[in-house]
């Protein structure tokens, strides 16, 4: 999002970090533009906290180069120190200082202006996080989304052309963390400074960030806006850490991706899906779609049909039986077992769909299902 008349806000080019000779960061090149929020996203021990740290200068850079606000501030032969380097820090435990107060440690990042403009400045930071009440409390008063806020004040309030967020929002309840995680985007947003996050939560990465950074083993996957990641992703890795998905293995035969869920139109995210290629299929759980054709009790009583398997219909799709359904949220879970080729009940192949709100399905009852082409990826096959 970096546009050619002003430079980056962070810029990290062919960054390389080893620990010995454990790889945690190859060749990783990325820029923030100055108002975006860029989130690195990714397991525990991909390299995303080194790769912050290497920014913030709390690692020796060992190749590549740093730049923050067009100025070059650390490669191989250089390094700025960490409190020159124009970028403010904030870390999940966020390190307040005890003996000062709200207002003393919002104004004590704020330095080379008189005292009466740092007061100023750190009243405006608080007023802004909605504690300006609280500015003669000291932290252990605060709540834990109070101590937060206070903590994002206090790195916002020298105005850093870059911000760097270590999973800010991890040490807080579920509930708290949405509420705290939805008042900081806003904040971030309206300072203006290039801010880098780090989150192992795609639902925190997808909610915050303009682009999202997926990294693997010290290397970047794909960086793009969270809706293209997770309807185009560039690998089955990128797509399930993204989100939910059944996997099936299948192939492509004249014309048609066959399937344990039956035969389904190729999709190619590459365009080079040969007659004969094997393939990973991602089938998202919102793209699975049901119509119910018979319920438990109507089952009972056709006798002649009892122990019959659902079968594919070539045209409208295959037959899955309900195996349970569980209410979570505001989403439902519905558990199937698709027969294609196969007995009816356990030897079929598990499905699962989701849908926004209550369902009309039950265990056993009978479903035909279709699939929402949009939530279809496919892969070469990266088995044998």
């Amino acid at each position: 999002m970096s546009n050619s008349t002003q430079p980056a806000g962070l810029e990290l080019r062919d960054v390389t970090h080893h620990y010995g000779a454990r790889r945690a960061v190859e060749g990783v090149s990325l820029a923030v533009a100055p108002g975006e929020v860029v989130c690195l996203l990714g397991p525990s021990g991909c390299g995303k906290s080194t790769l912050l740290r290497l920014s913030a200068g709390l690692e020796v850079l060992q190749a590549g180069s740093v730049s923050v606000g067009g100025r070059l501030v650390a490669d191989t032969r250089r390094a700025v120190p960490p409190e020159q380097r124009d970028a403010g820090l904030f870390f999940q435990d966020f390190a307040l200082f005890p003996h000062l107060t709200v207002l003393d440690n919002v104004a004590f990042g704020v330095r080379r202006v008189a005292r009466s403009e740092r007061r100023d400045r750190a009243l405006d930071m608080l007023e802004r996080v909605r504690l300006r009440d609280r500015a003669a409390s000291y932290p252990h008063m605060l709540s834990g989304g109070e101590q937060q806020r206070v903590a994002l004040a206090r790195a916002l309030a020298p105005r850093p052309t870059v911000m760097l967020l270590d999973e800010p929002f991890g040490g807080l309840d579920a509930q708290l963390r949405r509420q705290v995680r939805e008042e900081s985007a806003t904040l971030l947003k309206g300072s203006g400074a290039a801010v880098l996050l780090v989150t192992h939560d795609p639902e925190e990465a997808t909610a915050l960030g303009d682009r999202i950074a997926v990294m693997r083993a010290g290397r970047l996957e794909q960086v793009g806006p969270p809706g293209e990641l997770y309807a185009h992703p560039a690998n089955p890795f990128v797509a399930l850490f993204l989100g939910e998905a059944n996997q099936v293995v299948g192939e492509v035969r004249g014309g048609a991706m066959h399937t344990p869920l039956g035969p389904l139109p190729v999709v190619s995210l590459d365009g080079d899906l040969s007659d004969g290629a094997a393939v990973d299929v991602l089938v998202r759980p919102e793209a699975v779609l049901l119509e119910r054709l018979t319920t438990a009790s109507e089952d009972s009583n056709a006798s002649s049909d009892l122990g019959a398997p659902p079968v594919a219909d070539p045209v409208s799709g295959p037959v899955a039986m309900v195996e349970r359904v569980r209410r979570l949220g505001a989403q439902t879970a519905i558990e199937l077992r698709v027969a294609v080729g196969s007995a009816r009940g356990s030897d079929g192949h598990p499905l699962r769909a989701l849908r926004l709100g209550p369902v009309d399905v039950r265990p056993d009852d009978r479903v035909r299902l279709t699939f929402d082409p949009s939530g279809v990826l496919v892969f070469p096959a990266t088995h044998p």
